[in-house]
């Protein structure tokens, strides 16, 4: 039950967010818009209340609860992050505004974009790992509980060397960024 949950709660968060964005831009009712993308956090709500609920219901800590934290985990680190960069896609293309910014591709800039993806991994692992460790509190045995909590923490050491290697190691621009003589240096858009 709780996986149909978390696969029916990911498909509704793309679903929210595509009709909330059209309803936004393409029928210009901004509020109406904004109403809806802001109903994207009871979703989550809702697959923590039904999580909570299996486990006093006398469910064991299985891997579907682990999966339930980690969902929760991601939403809530980097929900707000993909609702804004999807919005900032869907004013360009279907209001005409400006190209959103796109993530710096070389040097320190990069090492500083990653280095803050990095602490919204850290947010979500800490998010899942509070969650679960209530959870393993609340029913009294860890279970698979724990296993969950070490594969949190393991996300987040890769993700954090991954980081790491831009600072440690950071991308050089191609030579033709440098820009040459005579080159025209205007965006390609891709």
């Amino acid at each position: 039950m709780i996986v149909g949950l978390v696969v029916a709660c990911e498909v509704a968060f793309w679903v929210l967010l595509a009709v909330g964005l059209a309803v936004r831009y393409l029928l210009r009712m901004r509020r109406t818009g904004v109403a809806l993308l802001l109903g994207e956090p009871l979703l989550e709500v809702v697959l923590f209340v039904a999580t909570a609920i299996d486990l006093r219901n006398g469910a064991a800590p299985s891997w579907e609860h682990g999966l339930a934290a980690l969902y929760l985990g991601f939403t809530v680190a980097y929900g707000p992050y993909l609702i804004h960069r999807l919005d900032g896609h869907a004013a360009h293309r279907l209001a005409g505004g400006p190209p959103p910014a796109r993530p710096p591709r070389h040097g320190p800039a990069r090492a500083a974009y990653e280095g803050r993806l990095w602490l919204r991994t850290l947010l979500a692992t800490a998010v899942a790992c509070a969650l679960l460790q209530g959870a393993i509190w609340y029913v009294g045995e860890p279970g698979a509980l724990r296993m969950w909590q070490y594969a949190a923490l393991r996300v987040l050491a890769v993700h954090g060397l991954i980081a790491l290697s831009y600072l440690l190691w950071p991308k050089k621009a191609p030579a033709s960024a440098a820009g040459r003589p005579g080159e025209d240096r205007t965006p390609t858009g891709r």
